[in-house]
C-alpha cells in the first residue's frame, strides 16, 4: 500500500542501537537515523552497524543545540562537523538532516541546502522523548499514512519494547518501512546502491 519513514534521533546510544537495529533486521525493515556529531564519533562501532544494516543515515546536527538561535557560522559548524564524522565513521555522507526540536529558519535552511541536505521534520509525533509508553508509541504510529515520517529516539527502553508492534501493524496494514527520499522528504522505498543514499544524486 506504500512506504512510511520510521526515523530514530540522538543515536547511537550503547544500550539500545544493536536492539533497534536487530529488531529492523528481523522484520526486514529499513529506517532512517539521524545521529548527532557528538554521538558518532563516540560510538564509531555502531555508525558501523546502522551502515551494516542498510540504515539512511542523516544528520541531526553537533549537539543538539537550538539552531535557530545561532549565528549563520555556528549553524555551519553544527552541520558541516557532523557531515564530516558521518563520513569518517560509516563512509556515508548524509542527504538528509532532521533539526533539532524540528526548529527551522532561513539561516538553518540555506546553509543545509549549502551542503547538500534536505530538511526532513515529521508527521507524527511518537512522543517517546517524553516518556510515553511503548503501547502509547505503537498507538502513535498506527496514525502513519504513506509517504509520512513518524519521530522517534534512539535511546528511550520504550521505543525498544515497541517498536516490534510497529512493524507487526505496519505489515497488517500492508504499509513497509522504507527511507526518506532526499528530493522530496518524503517515505519511499529503500535507496538502492550506498546505504546513505549518496550515490543517486550528487552526493
Amino acid at each position: 500500500a506504500g512506504y512510511v519513514a520510521l526515523t530514530f534521533d540522538d543515536g547511537p546510544t550503547a544500550a539500545t542501537t544493536s536492539q533497534i537495529v536487530s529488531t529492523l533486521r528481523l522484520y526486514g525493515a529499513s529506517a532512517t537515523v539521524f545521529p548527532t556529531g557528538q554521538n558518532a564519533q563516540n560510538n564509531a562501532s555502531l555508525m558501523q552497524t546502522y551502515k551494516n544494516a542498510g540504515l539512511q543515515i542523516g544528520n541531526h546536527s553537533w549537539d543538539h543545540p537550538h539552531l535557530v538561535n545561532m549565528s549563520e557560522s555556528d549553524v555551519r559548524s553544527q552541520l558541516s562537523r557532523t557531515q564530516q564524522v558521518v563520513q569518517q565513521t560509516a563512509g556515508v555522507t548524509p542527504q538528509v538532516f532532521r533539526p533539532p526540536y524540528g526548529e527551522v529558519n532561513q539561516t538553518v535552511r540555506s546553509v543545509a541546502s549549502s551542503l547538500g541536505l534536505t530538511v526532513v521534520t515529521w508527521d507524527v509525533d511518537s512522543a517517546d522523548w517524553n516518556n510515553a509508553s511503548a503501547s502509547a508509541i505503537r498507538q502513535a504510529a498506527q496514525r502513519l499514512q504513506p509517504g509520512q515520517v513518524i519521530l522517534m529516539h534512539d535511546w528511550p527502553g520504550a521505543t525498544v519494547q515497541a517498536l516490534p508492534g510497529i512493524l507487526q501493524d505496519l505489515q497488517a496494514r500492508n504499509l513497509c518501512a522504507g527511507q526518506i527520499s532526499p528530493t522530496t522528504g518524503r517515505a519511499v522505498a529503500p535507496l538502492t546502491g550506498t546505504p546513505g543514499g549518496g550515490d543517486n544524486g550528487g552526493g
